[in-house]
């Protein structure tokens, strides 16, 4: 790394150590709601379960108000319906409806009002999680436009941020949307981003979008010093850059080229995840038919493709009009497609009606779509799954996941598992039905069952209430872990349509004869490990220790001293670089404090 790169850092970790010192001095602890009236301010909020906060925002003054949620972290399986923020254009949460974000939310959210006046509402649900969101605002004149961003038509070609190789302006808000040919896809190339530095880019950041908008298709959310590369799936994308009022750096140098996209590429395709349904149809395909973008409808019509070269859909399960229907062990999600000309009462045109279905089988999914032209039918498939994690907890809140592998444990210790379901379906329960501790994460010999057909095999298994999306249960830790050095726990899952009062999910321990009668919709297997006995780390570390007190003799003993005096020198160095570096961030400080807005 050149002294160049490394005085580049020092500034980048002085600043953020700053903004967040900052931070935390003049803000604590964020308030569940209340009233706002400074002209710009920053939340950091923490709330917990079962909790609704509003807050207001207004002045006395002739301005719009700009609104970012550049991070926030929901509770990972909640579901719109239930956990969200949802921002009005007005003093109240009467006004109109600017928007909602929620866990599904592909996009850092930014909102306008169109009045001095500007409300948003978080509410949780009762899963008990610690949720984290981050919001800034500030006041913009209405009449105002900011002479930044724009629409790059060409095959290929550069922008920059303002002012840049300058540090860019306070409050800058700047949106470039990028079109090339059709059937091409972009590739951007950052040579340089400098801008404040963030764990979760909370400050300043350039967001890179995937398609014409900037509501969906997040790519990625950069700050800090880097050179990424991006790449689009169509001849859309677009690029964001948003500042706070502080710490100003050189911004910004991007460039980009149009690729060719192969024409042998299918006209349709489907994909079924954990809980979204994504349909992609080819320009030329719907251009054979007569039809674009705005001619086509979900059940929903008020949904729309989130881009329009290849069209795209993609929606959560539980939206969008999608029907879901339960038969034996599976559990469908359904949604038609329909095809239309818009403002059209007579057409000569082909009805197209293409049916998309996720089928969740027994350990699979199957991915089927009917495109239906006047009385042709055509379908294809694929396979998927649902998508499950398991994690053990600190205690029996499950708030806290232990992070660490392996799990150091002592003997007789209780432990918290949880499996998750990862789905926007709310009706879905989750049964753990078996599981098994081994010593290797391949079902190795020996095993040792702690719960089978929801039977409890070891005195110290208690299972939790059911719950939506989750299977709780907890153990202590047994002699097993004395004779093998590892333990792995495999786990058999049933999932279950929650408005069945009788499925397998509530009927706990079955018998093998009664197993027959108790239904379920929904297979899958979830594995979680290693533990291992506090005993071998410390071992471990005291192996450690006395091979850096006794080090054996080698050849590379010099070599080591001359490696310390390096060091050495290299930070007296780096601690010269960071006062001359902290010296030149505050004198960009003194010009670049405060600016007033750029027209908008």
């Amino acid at each position: 790394m050149s002294v160049f790169q490394q005085s580049h850092l020092l500034v980048l970790f002085f600043g953020w150590t700053l903004a967040v010192n900052n931070l935390v001095e003049s803000q604590g602890n964020t308030e569940c709601g209340g009233i706002l009236s400074e002209p710009y301010k920053a939340l950091p909020i923490e709330v917990n379960a079962n909790e609704t906060c509003t807050w207001y925002i207004e002045k006395d003054v002739d301005q719009n108000i700009r609104i970012i949620f550049s991070y926030f972290q929901f509770n990972p399986s909640s579901i719109c319906d239930r956990e969200n923020i949802i921002v009005y254009d007005g003093s109240s949460t009467n006004s109109s409806f600017l928007g909602q974000i929620c866990n599904s939310h592909q996009s850092v959210p930014v909102f306008e009002s169109s009045s001095n006046a500007l409300t948003f509402q978080l509410s949780t649900d009762s899963t008990a999680f610690k949720r984290a969101v981050f919001v800034f605002y500030y006041f913009i004149s209405p009449d105002s436009v900011e002479n930044c961003g724009g629409r790059l038509q060409s095959p290929e070609g550069s922008f920059t941020s303002p002012n840049y190789p300058s540090p860019h302006p306070p409050f800058t808000y700047c949106v470039w949307h990028i079109q090339t040919e059709a059937n091409s896809k972009i590739n951007l190339t950052f040579s340089e981003i400098f801008v404040e530095m963030d764990e979760n880019c909370r400050f300043d950041f350039v967001a890179i979008y995937d398609g014409v908008m900037t509501n969906t298709g997040l790519i990625k959310q950069v700050c800090g010093l880097a050179k990424p590369t991006f790449e689009s799936s169509s001849n859309f994308m677009t690029v964001v850059l948003s500042t706070d009022y502080a710490n100003s750096y050189r911004g910004f140098s991007a460039h980009y080229t149009s690729i060719p996209i192969p024409t042998t590429q299918p006209n349709t395709s489907l994909r079924c995840s954990s809980d979204t349904i994504t349909v992609i149809l080819s320009k030329s395909y719907l251009d054979s038919l007569g039809y674009n973008d705005n001619d086509l409808v979900l059940n929903d019509p008020t949904c729309r493709p989130s881009a329009s070269n290849p069209v795209m859909f993609s929606f959560p399960f539980n939206s969008c009009g999608t029907i879901k229907e339960t038969q034996n062990h599976t559990i469908s999600y359904i949604n038609t497609i329909t095809a239309s000309p818009a403002g059209v009462v007579i057409t000569r045109q082909k009805r197209v009606e293409i049916v998309v279905k996720c089928i969740m089988e027994n350990n699979s999914t199957v991915e089927v779509m009917y495109v239906t032209e006047t009385d042709v039918t055509q379908n294809t498939s694929a396979l998927g799954r649902y998508n499950l994690s398991m994690s053990f907890y600190e205690s029996d809140l499950f708030s806290k996941p232990i992070l660490d592998s392996p799990y150091y444990v002592d003997l007789n210790q209780t432990l918290y598992a949880q499996v998750t379901l990862h789905s926007s379906d709310a009706n879905l329960l989750v049964f753990v039905d078996t599981c098994i501790a081994s010593p290797n994460p391949n079902f190795g010999s020996p095993n040792y069952d702690l719960v089978r057909s929801g039977c409890a095999k070891d005195n110290t298994y208690v299972a939790y209430p059911v719950l939506e999306h989750y299977g709780r249960f907890r153990f202590s830790s047994f002699k097993f872990l004395r004779s093998h050095p590892t333990v792995y726990l495999h786990c058999e899952v049933l999932i279950c349509d929650s408005n069945d009062p009788n499925s397998r999910c509530t009927n706990g321990c079955i018998t093998r004869q009664k197993r027959e009668i108790s239904s379920y919709k929904w297979k899958g297997e979830a594995m979680v490990g290693p533990l291992r006995l506090k005993s071998d780390h410390s071992s471990v570390d005291r192996s450690d220790s006395a091979a850096q007190v006794y080090p054996e003799k080698s050849q590379n003993a010099p070599a080591k001293g001359l490696y310390i005096l390096t060091s050495v020198v290299l930070v007296t160095n780096a601690i010269l670089l960071a006062g001359l570096a902290a010296k030149r961030f505050f004198n960009w400080q003194q010009g670049y404090s405060y600016q007033k807005l750029q027209s908008y």
